[in-house]
């Protein structure tokens, strides 16, 4: 979104001044003109280093949106028009949400279903969020919809709340590894290789890399620096490309534990997403292609679309997800062959989705159970090595009195 100054003029030729949020300057003459006002100018703001700072610790979070989605759904089931819920939660909400529901708000008064407005915020609300509002305003069951959505939400949340709070551990030991390698880098390396010199010592390999890493770190910082910033730039580029996404993502799921990990916790979203919108009443083909949108491997996305391919050719579920074996488990196909002889495809992938996230919190467990152990042989040997580069050039001139 971006912010636009403006000049109009009301009713009684007052000339007012201030600003709007939209998308494109088109949008925001049409917001201000819905107030009744007459537009004599609009130009886009320009704005400063400190506001794109504000603006990313305003940025809209996941438990933002699952806040909105529990409290919207509590109001609707209780009755409330879905107009009287907007203009309630955006005085509730904090300021880039409240903007949102603004927008919502106006759009939906103009006589807009809540699943357009919902998907003029693509950033906001995902394809699987905005379909299945709109299934739940053609079937009349908007209410249900938005509960199960509510649900559904927290329960990612929950679930990726345990998964960071299992790498919190490892991710302060190597940032602390990296800081203390820093300091003897620029601090005492130096101090040592002048002692060295003095004495003319012979030194070991372990002590040359030592010094070379201290030298390109203190000397040659700038090159260091520009060489990490290309190497990030050009990783970046690479990942955009749809080969350089498909390597990486293939890399991830190779990493032992947390790329089976990232498997199953991707799984569990997507079988949890597909019953939810089967049972919305969108149809299992549409729920296909709106979930291989969202997911975010390409590897099972372009599973999803492959299956989603098949489907529409005429051939059973079950067997479309049975011809990826390497992506998607056996117990997928099966229970969805289930699924499709029963009827109960809902129930079915819901009963997946629980198995998937039962699998994720063991292999959770497995993950905080292992990282220790795996930190502290990381930890050890760096040690060790600092110890043997610094310690063994010491040792070898004391021996030599």
């Amino acid at each position: 979104m971006k912010r636009y100054n403006y000049k109009a003029k009301d009713k009684d030729g007052k000339l007012i001044k201030g600003e709007v949020e939209a998308a494109n300057e088109y949008t925001a003459a049409r917001l201000v003109r819905k107030q009744g006002l007459v537009v004599l100018s609009m130009k886009q703001k320009i704005e400063s280093p400190f506001t794109i700072l504000e603006k990313l610790k305003d940025k809209i979070t996941q438990d933002d949106i699952a806040t909105f989605t529990r409290q919207f759904a509590t109001m609707v089931n209780a009755g409330l028009p879905i107009t009287e819920a907007l203009l309630i939660l955006r005085s509730q909400a904090k300021d880039s949400m409240g903007r949102v529901v603004s927008q919502i708000l106006a759009d939906v008064e103009g006589g807009e279903p809540l699943s357009k407005a919902f998907a003029k915020h693509p950033k906001v609300f995902t394809p699987s969020y905005v379909a299945l509002t709109k299934s739940g305003e053609i079937g009349g069951v908007l209410d249900n919809v938005l509960v199960r959505l509510a649900d559904d939400l927290e329960k990612q949340q929950e679930f990726k709340g345990k998964v960071k709070g299992a790498l919190i551990y490892p991710a302060i030991i190597i940032v602390g590894m990296v800081i203390v390698a820093f300091i003897m880098m620029i601090f005492v390396i130096p101090r040592l290789t002048s002692l060295y010199d003095e004495f003319n010592a012979e030194l070991p390999l372990p002590t040359k890399i030592l010094i070379g890493m201290s030298d390109a770190v203190i000397r040659f910082w700038p090159i260091t620096i520009l060489l990490l910033v290309l190497g990030f730039y050009g990783f970046r580029v690479y990942k955009k490309t749809p080969a350089g996404r498909r390597k990486i993502d293939s890399l991830m799921f190779k990493i032992p534990i947390i790329g089976e990990l990232q498997k199953q916790v991707i799984l569990t979203d997507l079988t949890r997403t597909l019953s939810l919108m089967v049972g919305a009443g969108v149809s299992i083909l549409e729920g296909l292609g709106i979930t291989a949108g969202v997911v975010v491997n390409s590897i099972i996305s372009d599973a999803l679309k492959d299956v989603a391919i098949q489907v529409e050719k005429g051939l059973p579920v079950s067997f479309a997800f049975a011809k990826h074996p390497e992506t998607f488990p056996f117990i997928l196909s099966q229970m969805i062959a289930v699924g499709e002889e029963t009827g109960k495809m809902e129930e079915v992938l819901s009963k997946v989705s629980h198995v998937f996230e039962v699998e994720s919190d063991q292999k959770v467990k497995g993950l905080t159970a292992a990282i220790e152990p795996v930190v502290m042989i990381i930890l050890g040997l760096g040690v060790g090595f600092l110890v043997i580069a610094i310690i063994l050039p010491i040792y070898n001139l004391t021996s030599q009195f």
